[in-house]
């Protein structure tokens, strides 16, 4: 019984200390966003230039996340994670201090670079250290503290403007990451990288040659294409169709998250007691692309509104252990860095086309078409699961 209590403990630990930093790796990613109408003004850009910005940080974290992954496989992803979240915080704290759009261009890069040690590295610890039979509770959390971030950045960002105005909000935000990374080194003996037996892939890309490793590669860009508009231009998107209040349609997107939070929660247990995690993703992805489709032809309300981006939101979250499961299920031994490295840098394909193609839609008066666009692309995700399950 002690054993076993000591175990559940060193579990509990790890995942607590990955998933602290995968909270801000999600909160720096919409840190920006909810500051776009200030920013707007500030440097006078249009809401094209301002997804710009979104999409230089996708770029640095695209072109590097596939290396990071080969990096972690051989030497260890714990001092990767920790330098990683240390540039993060800085960089997004220095935006505080900046004057110019180009600069601020510049280290929103810079965080894209850091941005791609998260993945990887978090994935090859939680796979070396968590037991298997409760690896889907591990991804859960850990994608729930995710969305946490995601769901805290909002409202952090709005509260801590109010006293600090935007560039306080940012430098404070930049020194909490730091003070999280100083955590995670003080306690880095606590994290394995990984698994005993398990050699890393010598030659770096056999696993490109898996057809459901590229399958899982586009499934998550097509979900990146969909939440990038959701996340960003969403609440620009309700006040140019229908006139919402900022408060109500920025609480809109916070329900969301907080709901897809709750969501990732509910979605581990699932996927710890079903083999078929595709077909729990397809179902929650059809009934989130009508939800989308609904808000883009009907004018809910504001009550109604909440509703319905409550519901996506829950069903957006029980998706995400299922597909982290999905993933694992056809890693081949010793290339758990490089794949999810590599299939998640989909997130970023998606994070550089997505902005672009919401924020034109905006810049042409077509608020609608945001909506719309997110139910497409969900359901365009439905066909990438289902050859994954195929396939494996």
């Amino acid at each position: 019984m002690v054993a076993i209590t000591a175990e559940a403990r060193s579990d509990t630990k790890v995942v607590g200390l990955v998933s602290l930093a995968h909270f801000f790796s999600h909160f720096y990613v919409l840190a920006l966003p909810p500051l776009f109408p200030v920013l707007k003004e500030t440097y006078g850009v249009s809401y094209a230039a301002l997804g710009l910005l979104m999409a230089a940080m996708n770029i640095g974290t695209g072109i590097l996340q596939p290396a990071m992954g080969v990096l972690v496989d051989r030497v260890g992803g714990k001092t990767v994670l920790i330098a990683g979240l240390a540039l993060h915080a800085a960089a997004m704290g220095a935006i505080g201090f900046t004057s110019s759009y180009v600069a601020t261009l510049l280290l929103m890069a810079l965080s894209g670079i850091a941005n791609s040690v998260y993945h990887p590295a978090d994935y090859a610890i939680l796979n070396a250290s968590v037991d298997k039979r409760h690896m889907g509770r591990a991804f859960s959390v850990h994608t729930f503290a995710g969305y946490l971030g995601f769901a805290a950045a909002p409202a952090g960002i709005a509260l801590l403007s109010a006293p600090l105005g935007w560039r306080g909000a940012l430098i404070a935000t930049g020194a909490a990451g730091l003070l999280s990374a100083a955590v995670l080194l003080w306690q880095k003996e606590a994290l394995t990288d990984r698994r005993a037996g398990h050699k890393a892939d010598a030659s770096g890309s056999e696993f490109l040659k898996l057809p459901a490793i590229w399958l899982s590669f586009f499934f998550f860009t097509l979900l990146s294409v969909a939440g990038s508009g959701l996340n960003s231009f969403s609440v620009a998107a309700l006040d140019l169709l229908r006139g919402t209040p900022f408060w109500a349609a920025t609480a809109g997107l916070s329900v969301f998250l907080f709901a897809a939070a709750a969501g990732v929660l509910a979605g581990g247990p699932i996927a710890d007691r079903t083999t078929r995690h595709g077909m729990v993703a397809a179902l929650c992805l059809v009934a989130s692309a009508a939800i989308f489709a609904l808000i883009a032809v009907v004018d809910l309300g504001i009550a109604g509104y909440m509703a319905a981006m409550a519901v996506g939101g829950l069903l957006n979250g029980i998706v995400q252990p299922s597909r982290d499961m999905m993933v694992r299920a056809v890693t081949p031994p010793g290339s758990i860095g490089k794949v999810f490295g590599f299939v998640t840098s989909g997130f970023n394909v998606g994070g550089i086309v997505g902005p672009m193609i919401y924020g034109s839609l905006l810049d042409h008066g077509q608020a609608a078409w945001v909506f719309w666009l997110i139910a497409v692309f969900n359901l365009l995700s439905v066909a990438t699961v289902m050859s994954v399950r195929w396939r494996r």
